[in-house]
């Protein structure tokens, strides 16, 4: 055993302490937070930089477009620090899949659930990736003339015959999904397609608009498209497929596909709410690590109107998580964590994922602590990683740590063992 393999072998809280890969010292403070009886608690909270906030840092396999998503270096750290190779890793919020991508890669059994449907679009292909030749191949096989719909009001975003070949590409996966015919190359060619549909640079089937995890209204981009003096370019869709595809497989070699193929078959993934999912048997997890919905920071709903329409699904129908009220807020993650703790072996561990929102007036790290208390698990500690401008920053033109930007604030539990420590 190396010294790395030996130090993730201690207790998370003296890793943290001693913690120098980035060259600073790691610093201590108590976070105070009231439980729901009223009684006061601290907790220990270690701040540094943990991980690297470079940009593609990490496998090739994560770079599909999600709001509101963590890198994969966050993940990552707890799983590797807290897991063995084998075990169980759930992510009730599971979004673009982060958690349970990395997982995979990392030979863990990934378990997800979202009740947003394009959640395991996003994420299942990723398990099982076929090869580019097979992607261009099946691409071959698709009619691009037939298309049953055109809606005009896409014109906004996409140049005429653009339009009628995403049409072509959708008429053929709801098709095969009617006759039970969808197999691992097309979920992988429509996941791509649909984080192709919407972007800020050629390689996207649009004309320049927001960054792709964010699909404007129509009236939007019609501005856009004004003060931009543009219209639609022609974008053919099997190249921009096959150029992603190109991309996202570029670190997916021999010993990947080995040990996602080996991975796949284990995994499972729902389209639930996460305070109610029987499916996942009792004990069965190590480690949770999620991020949840942040009060009403994101508008899912709004953000991803245009991709469910891709996936034929109504977004308005999606009864997502959003509530507008901390009380609210807290209510709900206290039923989730109540079936993360059934779903969680004895001495298990979550590491929740919050962030600073309404300008830091509200600090979600000091509400989730009595939702994991009431839900019968033992805070151990926060862990708060600190830097420096990150890319999100950037785009929205925010300083420093303001709108929970910069910092990922990550409230860790365990769960008791049988003798309740």
């Amino acid at each position: 055993m190396n010294y790395e393999e030996s130090l993730f072998k201690a207790p998370l809280a003296k890793q943290l302490s001693v913690f120098r890969e980035f060259g600073t010292e790691t610093r201590l403070m108590q976070t105070q937070a009231r439980l729901l009886g009223g009684e006061s608690i601290a907790v220990p909270t270690y701040v540094n930089e943990f991980w690297t906030a470079k940009q593609r840092a990490a496998s090739s396999m994560h770079e599909i477009s999600y709001r509101a998503c963590f890198k994969p270096q966050l993940p990552r750290f707890f799983i590797q620090r807290l897991t063995e190779p084998g075990e169980v890793v759930y992510d009730p919020f599971m979004g673009r899949g982060t958690t349970v991508v990395e997982a995979a890669l990392l030979n863990r059994i990934p378990n997800g659930c979202d009740i947003n449907p394009l959640s395991v679009f996003l994420t299942k292909p990723r398990l099982e990736p076929p090869s580019l030749r097979q992607v261009d191949e099946r691409l071959d096989l698709v009619d691009w003339h037939d298309h049953d719909e055109f809606p005009e009001d896409l014109l906004v975003f996409y140049h005429p015959d653009t339009l009628r070949e995403i049409c072509a590409l959708k008429k053929y996966f709801l098709r095969r999904q009617a006759d039970g015919a969808v197999d691992s190359i097309d979920r992988w060619i429509w996941m791509v397609a649909l984080n192709r549909l919407t972007g800020h640079s050629p390689g996207f089937f649009s004309v320049y608009t927001l960054p792709p995890n964010q699909a404007v209204s129509v009236q939007a981009q019609r501005k856009i498209n004004a003060e931009r003096n543009q219209s639609p370019p022609r974008r053919k869709v099997d190249k921009c497929i096959s150029r992603k595809t190109s991309q996202l497989l570029s670190d997916c070699g021999h010993n990947v596909r080995e040990a996602l193929a080996a991975i796949a078959g284990k995994a499972m993934f729902l389209t639930a709410n996460s305070s109610t999912t029987p499916q996942f048997a009792s004990g069965s997890a190590s480690l949770v690590v999620t991020s949840p919905p942040f009060l009403d920071v994101v508008d899912y709903a709004s953000d991803n109107w245009l991709r469910c329409w891709f996936i034929g699904v109504d977004a308005a129908s999606v009864a997502l998580t959003v509530p507008k009220k901390l009380d609210e807020w807290q209510k709900a993650m206290t039923a989730v964590f109540h079936e993360m703790c059934r779903i969680l072996r004895p001495g298990g561990h979550v590491a929740f994922e919050v962030g600073e929102v309404r300008r830091g007036k509200i600090k979600l790290e000091e509400a989730v602590l009595p939702c994991g208390v009431a839900a019968g698990f033992e805070p151990l500690l926060i862990l708060i990683n600190d830097q420096k401008f990150t890319k999100t920053a950037n785009c929205w033109g925010v300083d420093n740590n303001f709108k929970g930007t910069n910092t990922n604030r990550i409230v860790v539990f365990r769960k008791p063992d049988a003798k309740g420590v």
